[in-house]
């Protein structure tokens, strides 16, 4: 897990969140085969041949362990519903880019890295004691350029990610409730405002908590919300996203029909904008597109049965 953080902290190491996924994903497999094995629960995979146990073994003879998706849907796994659900979204992630290159997802998905990292802090205390605990080892990442208002922006934009990826996080994460979805454990989201006082002690604290409720939290979530740009999509965007959700003969001239249907350039709806011309759409008319393709049942879906993913069950991590 420290070799995760220190991968993702490096501006010289590309590929970032493919590598900290990669070992914090290895980091939690090992951390619950030490907790099972503590406890004397079998974690080797096999089968019962009668009363005895024929294990699964590797090409050379290795004994094969659960992976870390079987060692979360165990009913001995010792670790929570929002915990399990933060790792499952990693793993989703890595099935989605383990055999391909991507790219422009670090800032997408680093509240989802810095749970991981909190969680397993955390787990790994409970579960054998406070000397093992990595405390000591996290500090904040240092920063090359200040982060001033047009580099705010730039930071809260959606950033441009494959379709595959996009499509993964809008299925998992429309599956969760809201409480889920805003609990910091699965994804620890922090806003950066430059502090000025007139303490020459205080001054120097890079980071500072603030109690919820307080004036100085309601207005740093004044400033953090007027400072955030409404996600935009194209209607091509919209219709590829719905393909990609497999709602694949809904097109273009299906998406017409029914923004005409419901009035929703209108905008007292404030389903969209247009810029310069250009009309785009916000994530609430993209919640309505879905919902609508849903209703349809297997109206916009195709007949022919979906491939089924390649991924290797049996691979450790």
């Amino acid at each position: 897990m420290l070799t995760a953080v220190q991968i993702f902290n490096n501006p010289q190491i590309e590929f970032k969140s493919e590598l900290f996924i990669v070992s914090s994903v290895i980091a939690w497999t090992y951390l619950l085969h030490a907790f099972y094995r503590k406890k004397g629960i079998e974690y080797r995979q096999h089968r019962m041949a009668g009363e005895r146990k024929r294990f699964f073994r590797t090409r050379f003879g290795a004994v094969k362990h659960w992976s870390l998706e079987e060692c979360l849907n165990s009913a001995e796994c010792p670790v929570d519903d929002v915990v399990k659900k933060n790792l499952l979204f990693l793993v989703g992630i890595r099935h989605e880019i383990e055999h391909q290159m991507t790219s422009r997802i670090d800032d997408r998905l680093s509240a989802k890295f810095q749970a991981a990292a909190l969680n397993f802090n955390n787990t790994i205390k409970e579960l054998f004691g406070t000397n093992y605990s990595l405390d000591a080892e996290q500090a904040l990442s240092i920063q090359f350029a200040g982060i001033d208002e047009g580099t705010a922006k730039g930071l809260l934009a959606q950033p441009d990610l494959p379709q595959h990826i996009q499509s993964f996080i809008v299925q998992y994460e429309s599956q969760m409730s809201q409480e889920q979805y805003d609990d910091r454990r699965f994804a620890y989201r922090v806003a950066f405002v430059r502090k000025v006082t007139s303490s020459k002690t205080a001054a120097d604290k890079v980071v500072e908590f603030i109690a919820p409720g307080s004036e100085a939290a309601t207005e740093i979530n004044r400033v953090f919300l007027k400072e955030t740009e409404k996600v935009k999509y194209r209607p091509g965007t919209i219709v590829r996203q719905m393909k990609a959700e497999g709602f694949t003969k809904f097109g273009m001239t299906q998406h017409t029909e029914l923004w005409k249907a419901r009035d929703a350039k209108n905008p007292k709806h404030h389903f969209g904008v247009a810029v310069e011309g250009t009309w785009f759409w916000y994530d609430n008319w993209l919640a309505q597109v879905r919902e609508f393709c849903a209703a349809q049942g297997n109206l916009f879906k195709a007949e022919a049965a979906q491939e089924e993913p390649d991924t290797d069950i049996n691979t450790p991590w």
